[in-house]
Order: structure tokens, then C-alpha cells, then sequence
């Protein structure tokens, strides 16, 4: 199904790179907003940092790929010190392709982690590369995401709208 990730988990450091070596990847296409901060905050989650050193040192390749434009996303990948394709046209498959690409890796070995099934989940999906859903850090106030997480309710695995998560290709590990 279109909006059926491959992994669900509470949080991005919930995902370790044992949980990417059973995926058989070793590429990650991040999300920015309610996936590594909370929308339009430039500093990351607590946490953060450790995670990226641990991906790292494991020897996975990052990328962030968001719909957001230069100005936010520069200087968040920046101080990541993560390569980025802004203005990614989540869902379309432009800047997953574009992200691809710049990692050189084949599509098999990539995942994409992020927090929404309409943007980060189905663009991963018509790409053709894994998926990892996380529970947004915090819900948004706007009228539009309101109706956007309300309409996600109705994908989403029953499990995950409590507490127990982890899941593959739909069903709870």
C-alpha cells in the first residue's frame, strides 16, 4: 500500500544502524520539521547530534531532502554538516531522485526516516526506496496539518496511534 512505511518507531534515535543493517540500507534521505526539530525551530532535538555521529561512524551516508526553501533548510543542514535538496517536492519523486543521486547509492541501500505518510512516506514509495515513519515531535496548530494528520488516522497502523510502534510492511515487529 502507498502509505504503508517499511519501519514505524517513536523517534528518528530510535533507529539504530542495527535496524538499518536488517534493511539492508546504508543511506538515509531525513526530513527536517517534526522529524529532527519542530517546524520553523533551527536548532535540533536533544540528541540529535549523537545520533548523526553514530550513523556515521557506522558508515551511513545522510542526506536531507524538504519541501522547505533555501533559507530555512541551508542552515539546519548546515550546522548538521549534512548535504541537502531543498524545495524537494514531497511527494514527487524530484527530489528524492536529486538526493539519490548525490548520495550515489543504489535505491535498494536507501531509506527515507520522516514524520507524515502524504509527503515523506508515499514520495519514498513512488521512488521505489524504503521508509521509516516516526511520530511527529510535536502536532502542528494550522488548520491545513490539522486535517492533513486527521486524514493520516485513517492509514496509519492502530498500533502506532498509541505507544507500540516498530512495525514492517505493516505489521507490528
Amino acid at each position: 500500500m502507498l502509505f504503508t512505511p517499511t519501519k514505524a518507531y517513536l523517534s528518528i534515535l530510535d533507529v539504530t544502524p542495527e535496524v538499518l543493517d536488517e534493511m539492508g540500507v546504508n543511506a538515509i534521505i531525513l526530513d527536517i520539521d517534526n522529524t529532527m526539530t519542530t517546524h520553523d525551530n533551527p536548532r535540533p532535538i536533544d540528541g540529535l547530534f549523537d545520533w548523526l555521529d553514530s550513523m556515521r561512524s557506522h558508515g551511513v551516508k545522510l542526506m536531507i531532502v524538504s519541501n522547505n526553501h533555501v533559507p530555512r533548510v541551508t542552515p539546519f543542514a548546515e550546522m548538521l554538516g549534512i548535504d541537502f535538496v531543498p524545495e524537494g517536492a514531497k511527494p514527487l519523486t524530484k527530489g528524492y531522485r536529486q538526493a539519490a543521486e548525490k548520495l550515489g547509492v543504489p535505491k535498494k541501500n536507501i531509506v527515507t526516516i520522516g514524520d507524515q505518510l502524504f509527503t515523506d512516506i508515499l514520495g519514498a514509495k513512488l521512488f521505489g526506496i524504503k521508509s521509516i515513519l516516526v511520530k511527529p515531535i510535536e502536532l502542528e496548530r494550522t488548520r491545513f496539518f490539522k486535517f492533513k494528520r486527521a486524514m493520516e488516522k485513517l492509514f496509519l497502523p492502530k498500533e502506532y496511534l498509541g505507544e507500540t510502534v516498530p512495525t514492517i510492511d505493516g505489521k507490528v515487529i
